[in-house]
């Protein structure tokens, strides 16, 4: 089987590190709130498609360096032109910018991302495309396209968002472009806890950590079903969900939990 590692990637336009096979995605333009190229569209995309294959990464954590998550995508380096281009490169801008978010829901690893302060645009996008969001007290998440005349029905925004927060409250940021506190995301199970600036990298790090130690196969079915059973019936879906656990089942790590829990032991799950 075709396997990479992580580790011994160099991306360009971010920062990529692996440590107890977490791997963290660091934003790393501080000076612009890290904004979003057209290079650093495409680079973390490929990367998501690259991470099916990579042995060395069971969790994948995003952050932005210098006190911000994202501020979207960068007004010179990306707006200017767009106003300048034709209907066919401005189809296949979308299409790239929408690739990244189906990628990262392909991605088998669960993604964490960890917001702090502005959290704009493809910035929110991101943080909304991962399956478990932890924020500062000073994060502000604002889905803007509306307020430089776009449809607030960008990269899967109209279909993923009102899942987390529910219609009315995604209508209302969609529609007006406002930002969303970090209480208000917590309240609306946007956020699944708010922590203090300087531990919330952490709390990510040790969230992704407590899921790289455990059956990783499994987690990466659990994300699976997840995605899929959004567009299936109750009955496809428990067909679905049956097929899943008993492929599951043959795994070895579900034979090493069923031993140590015989010999009253704690798990040492390997991922296969």
């Amino acid at each position: 089987m075709y396997k990479l590692k992580a580790a011994e990637w160099r991306p360009e336009h971010f920062k990529l590190e692996v440590a107890d096979r977490v791997a963290t995605i660091t934003l790393n333009r501080p000076e612009r709130k890290n904004p979003l190229t057209f290079e650093s569209y495409a680079e973390l995309r490929d990367t998501f498609i690259k991470l099916q294959y990579a042995e060395d990464v069971r969790v994948v954590v995003i952050t932005g360096a210098g006190g911000n998550f994202c501020s979207g995508g960068d007004v010179h380096d990306i707006i200017g032109p767009l106003t300048k281009m034709d209907m066919s490169g401005l189809l296949a801008f979308t299409r790239m910018t929408g690739n990244l978010v189906k990628e990262m829901r392909n991605c088998p690893q669960p993604i964490i991302s960890a917001v702090d302060g502005i959290c704009a645009g493809a910035g929110a996008i991101i943080s909304m495309a991962s399956d478990m969001r932890y924020a500062t007290p000073e994060a502000k998440t604002a889905f803007l396209f509306v307020r430089v005349g776009l449809a607030g029905c960008d990269m899967g925004a109209c279909s993923i968002l009102p899942r987390i927060i529910g219609h009315g409250r995604a209508s209302e940021l969609l529609y007006t472009g406002r930002s969303m506190s970090a209480e208000e995301g917590r309240a609306w199970g946007y956020f699944n806890d708010i922590v203090p600036a300087e531990k919330v990298l952490a709390k990510a790090q040790e969230m992704a950590l407590s899921l790289a130690n455990g059956p990783a196969f499994a987690h990466s079915m659990t994300k699976k079903c997840l995605h899929q059973e959004w567009n299936q019936t109750i009955e496809q879906a428990l067909e679905t969900e049956a097929e899943a656990q008993a492929i599951c089942m043959q795994t070895k790590d579900f034979e090493r939990a069923y031993n140590a829990f015989v010999n009253k032991q704690v798990p040492k799950f390997e991922g296969n």
